[in-house]
């Protein structure tokens, strides 16, 4: 019979150890902090609020353009000035340097570990290694958590489920797949376990997050799971359509991000109409220009969205879309940047955000010719929010006199002096709120994390402006 050896971790017996943590660009690199951070306070950990406080920090990442890499470079120097002790995870952890090592390490060669997005266990091997663990894990001991859906660190209304992760597409302007990787999705049933987990804790809106929502389950070719003893496929529809039934028996939202315009989202909308999940949906276009989409690799036909649009809004009117574009990619004429702003105008894009095209290093776009000098995408960009904000105020102005049920998310004072909420239309941290004024019953009070319904009364910029009743 031959020997088994086990290694025991060493166990800190003093004080529970502090980590300090820093979570940086997209939600979802803040659900692989939240997986983190988890894990953390499931073994004693616990967080400190400086850099200098804590015996540890980890700082997770964004690497996407080069403004977020410099934030993120930036902020590990900090963390090393005032502490010494740091670990670096998420997307950067995953880029190359010029010299071709790891990015990180050639600019900051003290850290203590890097890793790259959506890992988790490697960062506990890192922490393990230089901090102790108090005690052994029970995760029902976790603090502030939501049971099997961990912490969160949105405000305690609302939260992010990432329902799957990496991207099997290869647009020329991005490396997103190449630092998380293909398409991969999470088990329908562990998805809604965290999604009931959430609404049985309290949460008012579920943020559905990817980098492809429409793309859920082709990776496993839409296999049956189980979920409540019952099969379902890991298949968009089957999805909405329940976290909208959950959702419903909450009083919850439930609100769709990164959709891209495949055929397949038609089916989603009849939910929508009926009410079942929020009728908003946030599509990713980036441009309009047949052309220019080509270069850019997108996936669904392009060329066609504006019809699409048309269809969606027949079926159902009340439907908000948000979407992010580029101007100034590689090659765009004038013509080209022109049939985005009639696209605009013509498909009414509530909300619209615009980045001037960057050179992200990795990119295959950087190869394309036609580079246009920096003062003229930023030139474009400037143009393209213009008419952004000139679409988007025209649709708001149309909210005026209408009463719309509202999420509180300020409300000092019982909501006595008025508060902020957002409306279906309005997602957290992208789009506009909706700014509360005091109530006009004094028996009426407002509180974070309920709802209320207000009438419309103003349009202030992007924001409405509303009376709770």
């Amino acid at each position: 019979m031959s020997e088994t050896t086990t290694t025991t971790l060493p166990v800190h017996t003093g004080p529970a150890p502090r980590i300090g943590f820093v979570s940086l660009g997209c939600p979802k690199a803040l659900t692989d902090s939240e997986l983190i951070l988890t894990q953390l306070s499931a073994e004693g950990y616990q967080t400190a609020k400086t850099f200098d406080g804590a015996d540890l920090v980890i700082v997770n990442t964004c690497g996407f353009i080069d403004d977020a890499v410099k934030e993120s470079l930036d902020t590990i120097a900090e963390a090393l000035n005032a502490n010494g002790k740091v670990i670096v995870t998420g997307c950067l952890g995953a880029k190359t340097g010029e010299s071709g090592g790891n990015m990180v390490r050639e600019v900051h060669p003290s850290v203590l570990a890097v890793t790259g997005p959506h890992a988790t266990q490697e960062v506990m091997d890192a922490v393990h290694a230089h901090l102790p663990k108090p005690h052994d894990p029970f995760l029902d001991l976790v603090p502030n958590a939501f049971g099997a859906a961990g912490l969160k660190l949105t405000p305690r209304h609302y939260a992010y489920l990432k329902i799957s992760e990496g991207c099997n597409h290869r647009c020329t302007f991005c490396i997103i797949p190449s630092m998380r990787g293909d398409l991969v999705s999470r088990p329908i049933g562990d998805v809604l376990k965290e999604a009931k987990a959430l609404f049985e804790g309290g949460v008012k809106e579920l943020l559905v997050i990817s980098q492809d929502t429409s793309a859920y389950g082709v990776d496993v070719k839409y296999r049956t799971g189980f979920w409540d003893g019952k099969p379902i496929k890991t298949r968009m529809l089957e999805l909405v359509q329940t976290l909208g039934d959950m959702a419903q028996a909450h009083g919850a939202w439930v609100r769709l991000h990164y959709v891209y315009p495949y055929p397949s989202v038609d089916e989603v909308i009849p939910l929508m109409a009926s009410g079942l999940v929020l009728p908003y949906l946030d599509v990713p276009f980036q441009h309009s220009h047949p052309d220019v989409l080509r270069r850019m690799k997108r996936p669904a036909s392009g060329e066609r969205n504006l019809e699409r649009i048309q269809r969606w809004r027949e079926m159902c009117p009340q439907l908000v879309i948000r979407s992010t574009f580029i101007a100034g990619f590689p090659g765009e004429t004038e013509e080209e940047f022109e049939h985005v702003l009639n696209f605009l105008r013509e498909a009414q894009i509530d909300r619209a955000g615009c980045f001037a095209y960057s050179p992200v290093q990795g990119a295959a776009a950087n190869a394309l010719p036609g580079m246009l000098p920096e003062a003229v995408r930023e030139e474009r960009r400037s143009r393209f929010m213009a008419v952004a904000e000139e679409v988007s105020v025209a649709r708001l102005r149309n909210r005026l006199g209408a009463t719309m049920q509202v999420l509180v998310d300020s409300a000092p004072a019982l909501g006595r002096k008025g508060g902020t909420g957002r409306s279906y239309a309005d997602a957290p941290e992208i789009d506009g709120v909706v700014h509360l004024l005091p109530p006009e019953k004094m028996s009426k009070t407002l509180k974070v994390g309920e709802f209320t319904s207000a009438r419309i009364v103003d349009v202030r910029g992007h924001d409405l402006v509303g009376v709770p009743v």
